[in-house]
């Protein structure tokens, strides 16, 4: 069967700054396919190269065996792309919005009125349709974007951050919705920095980090490779690097603990991998109480896709946003200063 998304050594430089390293992937029809990483890793231009809006460097990119780099043309008409941010024209109602996508797709007058009455009905946005674009929640944006994104009935559905910036309600009625698109047969491509997002809603996941992807499989199969459960735990909230390798060596002698992660990006914050069904967070708190290190906070947890993350970056996904954000902040303030002189 041919893959309904092909990638392979996919690479792309903006200048000094190489965006993407060696991003390969394949995805089967019919599945959703989440692509898991922070802000930064790669994810937006992966997708922008697959959609045809970016020019790769180097690779192999093809939507339903069709080439990217030779037929874009042919490709954009099995696509339909969703981008972060949305884009509406403000003065337009959501119909009219519509009802411009579909000329844009060359769809003939009465195919596109049918297609848009369907999308409407579909996304909830019979009240809405008539209004003002500009007058309509984050939710509802979302939903008109999708709308439009559907409406020539594309057999690749990429979204890059679906959820973002929405309420829990609003998320959930997206997820389902692109649930049902899945069962009608949609193959589904979504970059996201919400692990329970990936978790909930892809068949397969590929981890992406600083250009490269590190790792891939079903959620099952990437937590299964981590093994046992976690438990994560903090000495105190400003803890000396002394203090911190003390508990490291402490708890690595614990026959219940098979491993210790320092997390690079807070040195007081230890991830252990702990045998399942033990005694182990009690075990774990008691050395630390007899060796004079309480703690400031402690938790047990199953493997979850962060930790996968996590022993394969030496960091959590979390922190590794909170890295990419500091970085920007400095660029920017780099930026400001040169302008200045």
């Amino acid at each position: 069967m041919t893959p309904a998304v092909l990638i392979e050594g996919l690479q792309k430089h903006y200048g000094d700054v190489q965006a993407v390293k060696d991003v390969s992937l394949t995805i089967e029809p019919g599945e959703i396919f989440g692509l898991l990483g922070p802000n930064g890793a790669g994810k937006t231009t992966t997708i922008r190269c697959l959609c045809t809006l970016t020019l790769p460097d180097a690779g192999r990119l093809e939507v339903c065996g069709i080439s990217v780099l030779d037929r874009p043309r042919q490709v954009r008409q099995r696509l339909g792309y969703i981008a972060q941010e949305v884009a509406l024209d403000k003065v337009l109602t959501g119909r009219e919005l519509l009802e411009l996508q579909a000329a844009i797709y060359h769809l003939p007058a009465s195919l596109a009125n049918s297609r848009i009455d369907q999308m409407i009905e579909l996304l909830e946005l019979t009240d809405w349709a008539d209004k003002k674009s500009g007058t309509y929640s984050g939710g509802l944006k979302k939903r008109l974007d999708l709308a439009a994104g559907l409406l020539h009935q594309p057999d690749v559905l990429v979204l890059d951050e679906p959820t973002v910036g929405l309420d829990i309600e609003t998320r959930s009625a997206v997820w389902q919705f692109l649930r049902q698109l899945r069962e009608a047969g949609t193959t589904i491509l979504i970059t996201s920095h919400y692990l329970e997002e990936v978790d909930a809603l892809a068949d397969r996941v590929a981890i992406i980090d600083r250009g490269s992807v590190i790792d891939s499989g079903t959620p099952s199969q990437l937590k299964a490779k981590v093994g046992g459960e976690r438990i994560t735990l903090r000495i105190r909230e400003f803890t000396p690097p002394e203090e911190a390798n003390q508990a490291k060596d402490l708890l690595a002698q614990l026959p219940v603990v098979q491993e210790v992660i320092v997390n690079n990006a807070q040195g007081n914050s230890l991830n252990l991998v702990v045998e399942s069904e033990s005694d182990a967070l009690f075990e774990v708190r008691q050395a630390l109480k007899e060796a004079g290190l309480p703690t400031f906070g402690i938790a047990q947890s199953r493997p979850s896709l962060d930790d996968v993350y996590l022993a394969a970056t030496g960091r959590t996904l979390i922190d590794a946003e909170i890295a990419a954000a500091g970085q920007r902040d400095m660029k920017a303030e780099t930026k400001k200063q040169n302008m200045r002189r």
